[in-house]
């Protein structure tokens, strides 16, 4: 299960992520020292932390290391929202939850991204598909609707 990454880590996977290439402790000290007043050690410390977590991968060079993502921060932000949502003893509620929480251009964006799992074939049919299920399944599903023997 993936661990939230710490403040530090955080920025520093950040730098990793954003150039998508292996960096040096150097390249993301300086690149810290611009917001932050942050020892050399401390970075390096990280990034021996982040490899041994296995969220980077290393390779010697010279007397130092390159190091580089293993993943994407989008496969680390779905990781996340992945484990959060497997804890919960009512998935159903945590996501309507979460996505009450979001914005119209979230709700958006989660629209487009189930049309891509989906796949364009799935999304065409899912309509037909709804008007062609029994009414008995639909008044299941919505048990509000359903009325009694006497039409109540």
């Amino acid at each position: 299960m993936p661990r939230p990454l710490g403040e530090l880590e955080d920025a520093v996977m950040t730098r990793v992520w954003k150039w998508n290439r292996p960096v040096t402790v150097r390249e993301v000290l300086e690149d810290l020292q611009q917001e932050r007043s942050i020892a050399y050690t401390t970075v390096m410390t990280v990034l021996d932390n982040l490899h041994q977590k296995g969220w980077v991968r290393r390779e010697a060079e010279g007397r130092a290391y390159r190091y580089e993502a293993v993943s994407t921060r989008a496969a680390y932000a779905a990781a996340l929202m992945n484990d959060a949502w497997s804890q919960s003893d009512n998935p159903a509620a945590a996501l309507v939850a979460f996505f009450g929480m979001m914005s119209e251009e979230q709700r958006q964006a989660l629209r487009d991204a189930v049309r891509i799992v989906q796949g364009p074939e799935e999304t065409r049919e899912a309509p037909e598909a709804r008007q062609q299920e029994a009414p008995e399944a639909r008044q299941e599903e919505n048990p509000g609707s359903a009325k009694d023997a006497d039409g109540r």
